[in-house]
């Protein structure tokens, strides 16, 4: 090993004697210095290697020792061999070509001559610890003063590099640079940079984005930076950057590392470093495709420094790096001795083309000011030191880096920075912002500026914040504070720390700061709060099978590179849900979905696995997934982890089978029923909700009240999840008093979607998604109360039952239903454009070329404040030269107590990623990423549209419905104000008093109204438009300028009441007359628009025209929109269990509607929407659905109302008539009876009662029948009641007929059971007064009669009825057989008793009936038939002894001659 040393020395030593002398890129002054060529070694003469003995030994800061790296390319030791170039060895002195030699030959020959070494012809310097490639060049010397001689290389399959020498290259503080290269050349040293030329013209061939601007060129200075602009033509020292009198002194675009006039040094040569002092300068193009070996070093170590370095920079791959080096500079000014008092510092800058990243290496540092400076001519001390920072040029803004730059502690930064762990390293990103990231300890204040990233986090918490900021000490405690919440940090190294986001309860732009040790929080910065349901999405899920009541399977995808590098990492998945049952939220950790996976970016979740689950808090109905390392210090070495959260999502997927066994099937119902009960208990919060507009077009152009909606936006996402059909939907920017959103869906057809026409429409939300202060309260937290109030209650009520269900219709109905716009009204527009042409609220046009900033418009209301300024500045000049117009640069706003907002036009080459730049209470905010298009501020939201990545549009809502939309085109700005209608006749200022009256428009700030004529510039000028002019102090009525002063320029920078501008309207008027051809392009430009003939006349610039000319046309257009009068029906109700064809509710739709099935379509069946604003009135009433069961029992409800309203009150009628005529007749005639007409339906009943139960007798004392008996009809025996058509098959029961003629009564009602012979049986015994006397009490008689013989017991009774007369074919029964016949109908009349019964007689009484009782005993004298023939003591029936019965009440009379007359009839009453 020593031997091996030694023979390094002594290469070492040889090489620097042969550079002395053969160097021919030494600088005059070094020409003359005899000391150059004194190398002085000592040789022994028989010793093999070469000892060196300096005479002087410079000490160097040693560095530290890095860890090992992985590098992002693959780990070999393969290296390319190019074989097609002969290229001079690296350790030729003269390179020379030689023909047959080859390149190891060189060298060995090189060596020998050298006497260095005495080598063999088969010589390997591999084992000495040389890496020298086929070439012969040494890689190994990270110092190696030539150049590498291979070029460029893009093929595929060349060098990459291993981790071992990715380290080896990276122990060095120093970048490479060379003086010399392989062919004889001067390598990276810059020979043209002197004392008598300082700066030397680069091209770079790329864009170089730096400070906002972006560059494609550069220029090296001898003075310590690379700059982009002449500096100014001299220097007043301290410096102070911008130039604040810019454009009339320069202010040049620099990047300083040792801004201070120089000149090249000189070295001694005992330096170990013998390159040539002076400017060095190297540039590196297209690593991303390089596969050469330097390309590759070069990409790696500057890839791997710069993400460890740097915070926010993980990602990072330059694409392009350019390294300046100043070696041995000197201060100018000084004598000849002060040559060797020199600085060694150098530049590495590095690009993607978006990001772009600086690194400062300071080597040595001996002197700090050169002699205009006030510094010395012998040290360079004592006066002001070098300017160390960065300048944007064109008088925008600067940084200084303190407190190093023009301070004594200057020297200090070679033991500072400790970027990638070396003293003297400093980092910094200068894309847009310059942000250190670099540690700083000799710097102390209440405010100290803090580098962290990433700037913005979920609000769940999780994410990894590397801060850097003061020089950290591991053995100090850190302690970072999220807004209310505390964490403690974790030592990284001297230059980082890393801090955990905690769960915070808040949105938007919080306080993030930082104490080391025991010191205050004196370490402060932003940090943007995420809501849940905007943050970066950084967990996927493949389908929507998430949001389905029971999925077989869920997918979900997540970059590994999140978590960590590592592949073999370990994750897990969890669950977590959220829930408000009191005052404080709580977010609860449900289950572990899996525990021990490898982090491969992708799982599948099976939640069959989790059926079995009996979880305490399965209560919880949504939530969200959550992935981290299961073993922490697989992350950077640490014992943290990064969490990654996925959107909020339900969790049915996962509790569906937990909810079954406790609400059972339908257990969506249960949990839609538990939360509507809930729900109904609060407060009602719609009443303060702006209505929504009818149109898409008009929610488009209402930018005070409306912003589009994540979850449905026609640019970015018009999936719409929970709103189909819906092709964008707009939410209220600022939650209200109330803390509630307003939301409006709309169709393909751009009409409003209503809950009362689907299940997908608008639906209010009683929490806003922003939350509402305080947001750690139950309610009000951001994303978290509005799911748990809003979304979830969807999930249970709609998405998982059917549309038609109870449920689903109460929420859409009751508790969510849209709102209707019958009521909106759409804003009042006012805007401002070109150079510049004002239109007010109530359209009045004009031009004011005021210059300066001024009130466009103000409220003049005590309660609702609002006021809106803009700033403009004169037009560039024009070949012709100055224009004497201006242009709106800014416009400032403010509400009553907001955040005031600024949003600025940017220089012309700082627009080429953002156009404008915007400032919340004067600090930049930017809308690049997906997650902060949003950003929400005290009472303010701005945005940006989604589908713009340049920040060329930007919206301001204010919470009182004021809107300000900037738009910006090729560097010309408009600004348009949005007013609700509650600032009528409440507004003043440059946009005028909307009254809907143009006459008083122009108000003066005292009140009164201007008298001007509105197309003469020049009292509009002077009478109306410097009244609103700005100044630094506050002027009443018209207030302070909101603008915030960058550089110390105030108010009176921009202002010139002085300035005169051009008072014509047209070009015609103001050029000219040989310019008649720009009078013709502007008639050809602009048509019939003077403001865009104006433009171009004043400017020459068609840009301008055309968008002056666009800018007006679209500000008519929104106007006359806005102004239109929208004419709605409003909402027409859907019928419940119904649905409707149409949704359309404007002049001219027609609706129709339907039922589900099972229900009845009840009320009109079409609807129309008149052109009045209302629906046509039905006809058969309103609409609904009806139950077809509920129908039925309706027509039957209306059935019998009709009977009882129609039937009855006729019958009653009716009967009232009778009554009242026989009342008439009975006054006449008391004797008088009426005349009953038959009736058949009545017989039977009438018959089954004559007498009570303790009377067997059928009449009464007056031999009339009895009311109360009940005649007794089996329903064997034939009554004519029933019909003679079909007697034979009739049969009546048992009746009694009582004769009150005075004869003896006979059993007259059952048909004997008889024989052939017409014997009667089985009838009771009869009295002594011949009445028939029952056996058995009357309840056993009547059960007797239900069990008569006659069915069963005796079924030859059948056999032995007797025919009836008209069937009776047989002559010897044409006598007694029809006198036989049982009748019902009963015709037997008092007056002639004994009269027979002839059926077929064609004599009839008046009545139409028939006799029926024949006057004989057959049916009383025959004995029974149950005796047998030939018995000789038979008991006869007697029949009994009564008057002739007659029956008025359905029987008929008997056939007489003669009717009998009114008075002799009675009536008998069943």
């Amino acid at each position: 090993m020593r031997f091996k040393f030694l023979h390094l020395l002594m290469l070492t030593c040889t090489f620097a004697a042969a550079l002395a002398s053969a160097n021919e890129n030494y600088s005059s002054e070094l020409d003359n210095d005899p000391q150059v060529s004194d190398a002085k070694f000592k040789v022994s003469k028989d010793a093999e290697f070469v000892e060196m003995v300096p005479e002087i030994v410079q000490e160097k800061v040693k560095s530290t020792k890095k860890p090992t790296i992985a590098p992002t390319t693959k780990t070999t030791t393969t290296t390319t061999k190019p074989t097609t170039h002969k290229l001079s060895p690296a350790l030729a002195i003269a390179p020379r070509v030689n023909n047959g030699i080859t390149m190891r030959n060189q060298t060995k020959l090189f060596l020998e001559r050298a006497g260095a070494i005495k080598v063999s012809e088969d010589f390997y310097l591999g084992e000495l610890g040389y890496d020298i490639s086929d070439d012969g060049y040494d890689w190994s010397n990270l110092n190696n003063p030539v150049a590498p001689p291979n070029v460029a290389s893009h093929t595929a399959g060349g060098y990459v590099i291993t981790a071992q020498r990715l380290q080896e290259i990276r122990s060095n503080l120093m970048y490479w640079y060379f003086d010399r290269d392989t062919n004889g050349g001067r390598g990276d040293y810059q020979y043209d940079i002197h004392a008598s030329m300082t700066q030397l013209h680069k091209n770079l061939n790329f864009r170089l984005p730096f400070f906002g601007f972006i560059y494609n060129y550069t220029r090296l200075s001898l003075n310590g930076y690379l700059e982009f602009s002449d500096p100014p033509e001299y220097l007043t020292y301290p410096l102070v950057f911008p130039i604040k009198d810019y454009p009339k002194r320069r202010d040049p675009s620099f990047i300083g590392i040792w801004f201070s006039k120089c000149r090249v040094g000189r070295i001694y040569p005992t330096d170990i470093d013998q390159r040539v002092p002076g400017v060095y300068f190297r540039l590196e193009r297209d690593l991303l495709t390089r596969t050469d070996r330097f390309g590759v070093e070069v990409r790696e170590r500057t890839m791997w420094d710069i993400r460890e370095g740097v915070v926010g920079a993980e990602t990072f791959i330059p694409k392009h790096v350019i390294i300046a080096t100043w070696k041995n500079v000197s201060f100018a000014g000084g004598i000849d001795n002060s040559l060797f008092t020199t600085n060694t510092f150098q530049m590495v800058i590095a690009t993607d083309e978006v990001y772009t990243y600086a690194i400062f290496n300071y080597d040595l540092l001996k002197w700090s000011s050169n002699t205009e400076a006030g510094g010395d001519t012998t040290t360079g001390e004592g006066g002001v030191p070098a300017y160390v920072g960065f300048n944007a040029g064109n008088g925008t803004r600067s940084y200084e880096y303190t407190p190093y730059s023009q301070q004594m502690v200057i020297r200090d930064l070679t033991g500072r920075g400790w970027g990638n762990g070396f003293p003297g390293r400093h980092l910094f990103r200068i894309d847009e912002q310059i942000l250190i990231g670099s540690c700083n300890k000799d710097i102390d204040a209440s405010h100290l500026p803090l580098s962290f990233a990433p700037e913005a986090g979920n609000m769940l918490g999780g994410t990894v914040v590397n801060i850097t900021g003061p020089c950290f000490d591991p053995k100090k405690r850190v302690t970072c504070h999220f807004d209310t919440e505390d964490v403690l940090g974790t030592f990284v190294n001297k230059n980082r720390v890393i801090c955990v986001q905690p769960f915070l309860k808040a949105e938007g732009w919080v306080r993030f700061e930082i104490s080391v040790g025991n010191q205050r929080f004196k370490w402060r910065g932003r940090y943007f709060v995420e809501t849940p349901a905007l943050a970066t999405e950084k967990i996927f899920f493949e389908t929507e099978d998430v949001h389905k009541k029971a999925p077989e399977q869920i997918q979900i995808n997540w970059d590994p590179y999140n978590l960590t590098s590592n592949g073999n990492a370990n994750i897990m998945i969890s669950l977590w849900g959220y829930r408000e049952v009191t005052i404080y939220p709580q977010l609860e950790y449900i289950d572990t979905i899996e525990a021990g996976l490898t982090n491969t970016g992708s799982y599948v979740i099976y939640p069959n696995n989790y059926i079995n689950r009996n979880n305490y808090n399965n209560d919880l109905q949504f939530g969200f997934l959550q992935i981290n390392l299961t073993n922490p210090e697989q992350y950077s070495g640490l014992k943290i982890s990064p969490t990654l959260w996925s959107r909020p999502i339900p969790l049915g997927w996962y509790f569906n089978k937990q909810w079954e066994r406790k609400h059972g099937l339908r257990w969506p119902e249960a949990l839609c029923e538990n939360w509507i009960r809930n729900d109904r208990y609060l407060r009602t919060f719609t009443g303060d909700l702006p209505l929504c507009p009818c149109t898409l077009e008009q929610a488009v152009y209402d930018k005070g009240r409306y912003r589009p909606d994540k979850e449905c936006d026609k640019d970015s996402n018009p999936t719409c999840l929970r709103h189909k059909n819906a092709i964008h939907c707009v939410v209220s920017g600022n939650p209200v008093a109330e803390g509630a959103e307003q939301q409006c869906c709309y169709d393909r057809y751009g009409v409003l979607m209503l809950t009362q026409d689907q299940v997908w429409g608008s639906r209010p939300r009683r929490n806003h998604n922003l939350g509402k202060m305080p947001w750690n309260e139950a309610g009000k937290v951001p994303t978290l109360s509005n799911w748990f109030h809003d979304m979830r209650p969807w999930y249970s009520c709609c998405h998982w039952q059917r549309e038609q269900s109870v449920n689903c219709e109460t929420f859409r109905f009751e508790r969510r239903p849209s709102q209707d716009c019958v009521g909106y009204q759409a804003p009042g527009v006012a805007g401002v454009f070109g150079d510049p042409h004002f239109i007010t609220f109530d359209g009045t046009p004009y031009t004011f070329n005021g210059l300066g900033e001024f009130v466009l418009s103000r409220s003049v209301s005590a309660d609702r404040r609002f006021e809106v300024q803009g700033r403009f500045e004169q037009v560039p000049k024009n070949q012709y030269g100055a224009v004497m117009a201006t242009q709106l640069t800014a416009l400032a706003m403010r509400g009553n107590t907001t955040t005031t907002i600024e949003v600025r036009l940017r220089p012309k080459f700082a627009r080429w990623r953002y156009a404008l730049d915007v400032l919340a209470d004067g600090r930049r905010i930017y809308f690049d990423r997906e997650s902060m298009r949003f950003q929400h501020f005290d009472g303010v939201t701005v945005y940006t549209p989604t589908y713009l990545l340049n920040q060329s549009q930007v919206v301001v809502m204010f919470d009182g419905g004021v809107g300000v939309e900037v738009v910006e085109n090729e560097g010309y700005m408009t600004g348009r104000v949005y007013l609700p209608w509650d600032f009528i006749n409440k507004t003043a200022g440059l946009f005028g008093n909307w009254s809907f009256n143009a006459l008083d428009d122009l108000v003066l700030p005292d009140g009164t109204v201007a008298n001007v004529n509105m197309n003469d510039f020049r009292q509009i000028y002077y009478n109306f438009g410097l009244k609103w002019m700005l100044a630094d102090r506050n002027i009443p009525n018209v207030g302070t300028a909101l603008f915030s002063r960058d550089n110390g320029r105030t108010a009176s920078y921009y202002s010139n009441a002085s300035f005169v501008p051009n008072f014509l309207k047209e070009p015609q008027d103001f050029l000219p007359s040989n310019r008649s051809y720009d009078v013709e392009r502007a008639e050809e430009l602009c048509g019939e628009s003077y403001q865009c003939r104006y433009d171009y006349g004043m400017t020459l610039n068609a840009d301008m025209a055309h968008f002056t000319k666009n800018y007006y046309d679209s500000l008519v257009n929104i106007r006359n929109l806005n102004s239109k009068r929208t004419v709605s029906c409003g909402v027409l109700e859907t019928p419940r269990f119904g649905r409707k064809l149409s949704f359309d509710f404007m002049p001219g739709a027609k609706i129709a509607f339907e039922c589900d099935e099972g229900f009845v379509l009840m009320g009109d069946q079409r609807r129309e929407c008149l052109a009045n604003g209302l629906w046509n009135v039905p006809e058969y009433g309103y609409t609904y659905c009806l139950r077809e069961v509920f129908y039925t029992r309706r027509i039957a409800f209306i059935a019998i109302a009709i009977i009882v309203l129609v039937i009855c009150p006729l019958m009653i009628c009716i009967v009232c008539g009778i009554y009242r005529f026989r009342q008439k007749q009975l006054k006449e005639d008391p004797a008088w009876q009426m005349t009953i007409p038959r009736s058949r339906a009545s017989s039977r009943s009438n018959l089954r009662q004559l007498s009570g139960p303790d009377d067997d007798s059928d009449t009464d004392a007056t031999g009339t029948l009895k009311k109360t008996k009940k005649w007794d009809l089996d329903d064997e025996d034939v009554t004519s009641s029933e019909g003679s058509e079909n007697k034979d098959t009739k049969v009546a029961s048992d009746i009694e007929y009582v004769n009150k003629t005075g004869d003896k009564p006979r059993q007259m009602g059952r048909r004997s059971l008889r024989n052939n012979s017409g014997t009667d049986h089985d009838l009771p015994e009869a009295d002594e007064e011949g009445t028939a006397v029952d056996d058995e009490p009357a309840h056993e008689h009547q059960q007797g009669q239900l069990n008569d013989t006659t069915d069963a017991s005796n079924p030859a009774a059948y056999r032995n009825q007797p025919p009836s007369p008209e069937t009776d074919e047989e002559p010897q029964h044409n006598a007694t057989l029809h006198q036989q016949y049982s009748p019902t109908f009963s015709a037997a009349d008092s007056r002639n008793s004994s009269m027979n019964y002839q059926p077929n007689a064609a004599i009839q009484n008046r009545f139409g009936g028939v006799p029926v009782l024949p006057n004989n005993t057959q049916f009383f004298t025959r004995p029974p038939s149950n005796i047998p023939a030939g018995a000789t003591s038979v008991p006869l029936r007697q029949a009994p002894n009564v008057a002739p019965l007659t029956q008025d009440n359905g029987l008929p009379s008997p056939p007489y001659a003669a009717s009998p007359t009114p008075s002799q009839q009675r009536s008998t009453e069943v």
